[in-house]
């Protein structure tokens, strides 16, 4: 049997900072774990345009479509701000996710305790905290057509149209049924079918597909009472579905209950290859942090958290999941903080490379 393939994508900013801890850890499996790992590496973003003047060359295209999984660090920076739209670096991240057909992505919000003060949320709201949202991310507004800028009288219009079909709803319902069905087995499903009619498809869609799970605990809500709930009493909920526009701002609302966008990592699935594994690009949902890029200052936790989901949902290794888990809230427990995370006085904060290597002695102390 051949090793899992994993085309890495370091990307732009502090992508490359936080990549090179995940490398340590996939030599760490390697080493201590006899996990062998087929790793390629090629670039994306502004890294990609800076050399081939554009965010995704074709061949890397083409390595994504045929690897396990696809690791991405983050893309963009101040730089590249001028550019035109369709060859500015977020570009290649959206081809990656269009191109691969990724249209259920997934993002966890879960507090640790040794960082439950650091949510600008009371500690006993947010303490325990472990929910999952799971996002459409190929179809929506940011896709649908017509959409642009255009000349209407005396004035510019922009356009930009919401749109789903029942296909889309329905395959997006299953991924978040079928994760509800290994969690909570309770399922919220978010959008606005008082107003806009794709919100009451979403909403028919998926209550039908709910008849197919009679085990998971359906309910639905309004997606601003929704952003609402998760400040309130965010444990509430177990699984949160939702659409790409709704789901882009409730994960990043969610994101921040934790206490730190440089914890928190993400994972978006498609459908299963001939192996039988999804197609899948793993990613930390914070941004290429161009202000401290270079400066050992990154947080490479929601990086290294993000392989970690590679290894539970690309590579049916839960139990190494579990593990590499366990060693960051160990390291955390412990005391450990890069910059992003003081709040105790008298720490003093570790650098990039020393929070991986933290995290690598956790792992060693599992064994």
């Amino acid at each position: 049997m051949s090793n899992p393939s994993l085309l890495i994508l370091p990307g732009d900013g502090i992508g490359p900072e936080v990549m090179a801890e995940v490398r340590k850890i996939i030599d760490w499996y390697g080493a201590k774990r006899d996990l062998a790992f087929d790793v390629s590496e090629d670039l994306v973003g502004g890294a990609a345009y800076d050399k081939h003047g554009t965010p995704l060359h074709d061949d890397t295209m083409a390595k994504a479509q045929t690897v396990d999984a696809v690791l991405l660090g983050a893309v963009g920076g101040p730089k590249y701000d001028n550019l035109d739209f369709s060859v500015k670096p977020e570009r290649g991240l959206l081809r990656l996710r269009k191109e691969m057909d990724l249209f259920a992505n997934l993002r966890p919000a879960q507090c640790f305790d040794a960082l439950a003060d650091f949510s600008s949320l009371k500690k006993d709201v947010v303490a325990g905290l472990d929910i999952m949202i799971v996002r459409e991310l190929t179809s929506g507004i940011y896709f649908g057509e017509p959409r642009g800028i255009i000349e209407e009288g005396n004035e510019r219009v922009g356009i930009n149209t919401q749109r789903y079909t029942e296909s889309e709803i329905d395959r997006v319902a299953r991924s978040a049924f079928e994760l509800a069905m290994k969690r909570g087995k309770k399922l919220c499903s978010m959008e606005k079918a008082n107003v806009m009619e794709s919100g009451i498809l979403w909403r028919e869609v998926v209550t039908e597909v709910g008849k197919e799970y009679p085990e998971v605990e359906l309910s639905h809500m309004y997606a601003d009472a929704g952003a609402m709930q998760l400040c309130r009493w965010p444990k509430q909920f177990d699984v949160i579905v939702t659409d790409n526009l709704f789901g882009d701002l409730l994960s990043d609302a969610a994101a921040m209950l934790t206490g730190s966008l440089g914890m928190l990592p993400s994972a978006s699935l498609g459908q299963p290859m001939e192996n039988g594994r999804p197609k899948a690009l793993y990613e930390p949902v914070h941004g290429s942090a161009p202000d401290i890029a270079g400066q050992g200052k990154a947080n490479p936790i929601a990086c290294i958290l993000s392989f970690a989901m590679a290894l539970r949902y690309s590579f049916d290794m839960g139990e190494e999941a579990d593990r590499l888990e366990k060693a960051v809230e160990q390291v955390l427990a412990d005391g450990k903080r890069t910059a992003d995370l003081l709040g105790e006085e008298g720490v003093t904060p570790v650098s990039t490379s020393e929070m991986g290597d933290a995290v690598v002695a956790a792992l060693d102390a599992s064994l």
